[in-house]
């Protein structure tokens, strides 16, 4: 039911067509050491894994009337997403991507948009959005849907937090383009590559310039980096910028994940992320809860496929941090 509803995603949905190699090669010939086809699309998976924690979820979107396009809304309703405003356009592909990753983490993606360069305004409905707590935004590639997400965060009511994922796609486009939105967000979610090209800085200054248009929270993801005084190395995960206050977290001590497949990592963090903020905690539990959520999800191919439950995640947060949710 739409009163249950707290969060909506809008975004592209895509079929990821996932290939594991050995390494990403700039020229040459290698094996292919696992495949696989799965929903996906950033925001998506994000609502996704909110929903798979018990968080009431929609989702606005556009699939090809396919069977791709059936997979991906089947897929939501299994864990209980609305899927009432997901538009299914006649005679065109759902969109799709070729997706290659490494064992060293490193990835490679290529987009074909199909029905999401479809979406149109008569497919949104303002009502339903602004109804909810948060809306968690990411990125389209035409120009038509970027000025539909431009028009629909200025028809955003004040009680309706946006949480925004803008990703390669968005940063490419700068930071003047990105100005009316980032001016809206309550919360951005960027790794540090994306701070860096958007904004000219490293991921602690990048953050900042983020806040200076306007974003209350900046979120950095960050791997493994050095600290923030300079020559010592953190494992830190990531980096919270919120009004003057930085947080750098640092995960607890546990054997390293292995990493089967990279993708989708920080849609996970995001949900993990969004998961702690909506139950009223703190930046840096958030955080932890961020970097929990996407260890869980690196372990399997597919960007969905290892995330958690809320007792799974109870439970890991538990034994990491020897405190309960």
């Amino acid at each position: 039911m739409m009163n249950n509803i707290k969060v909506i995603g809008l975004g592209a949905l895509n079929i990821d067509h996932i290939y594991n190699v050995g390494r990403i090669l700039d020229d040459g010939e290698a094996v292919v050491e696992e495949a696989g086809y799965f929903p996906g699309g950033s925001a998506a998976n994000t609502i996704y894994g909110l929903a798979k924690l018990g968080v009431g979820t929609g989702f606005t979107g556009a699939v090809g009337d396919n069977d791709e396009g059936r997979l991906i809304i089947d897929d939501f309703k299994k864990v209980g997403v609305n899927t009432s405003q997901i538009s299914v356009k006649q005679g065109v592909k759902t969109g799709s991507t070729l997706c290659l990753s490494d064992r060293s983490g490193k990835r490679s993606i290529y987009v074909i948009p199909g029905a999401n360069s479809l979406l149109s305004d008569d497919d949104l409905d303002p009502a339903y959005i602004n109804r909810v707590n948060l809306l968690h935004l990411s990125s389209f590639v035409d120009d038509s849907q970027f000025r539909l997400s431009l028009e629909l965060v200025n028809r955003l009511t004040p009680s309706v937090r946006l949480s925004f994922s803008p990703g390669e796609l968005y940063v490419a486009r700068g930071l003047k383009a990105l100005a009316p939105i980032l001016a809206r967000t309550d919360i951005l979610f960027i790794n540090r590559n994306e701070v860096q090209k958007l904004t000219g800085e490293d991921f602690n200054k990048g953050a900042e310039a983020c806040r200076q248009q306007g974003c209350r929270v900046v979120v950095v993801t960050l791997g493994k980096c050095k600290g923030l005084t300079g020559d010592k190395a953190s494992p830190a995960v990531c980096y919270i910028r919120d009004a003057g206050i930085e947080y750098l977290i640092e995960p607890a001590n546990r054997a390293e994940t292995i990493a089967v497949d990279t993708t989708g990592a920080g849609d996970a963090f995001a949900a993990g992320f969004l998961y702690g903020l909506l139950n009223d905690r703190g930046l840096e539990e958030c955080g932890r809860l961020g970097d929990i959520t996407a260890q869980f999800k690196i372990s399997k191919i597919g960007a969905r496929q290892g995330l958690p439950t809320p007792t799974r995640l109870a439970q890991k947060y538990a034994d990491l941090y020897k405190e309960h949710l």
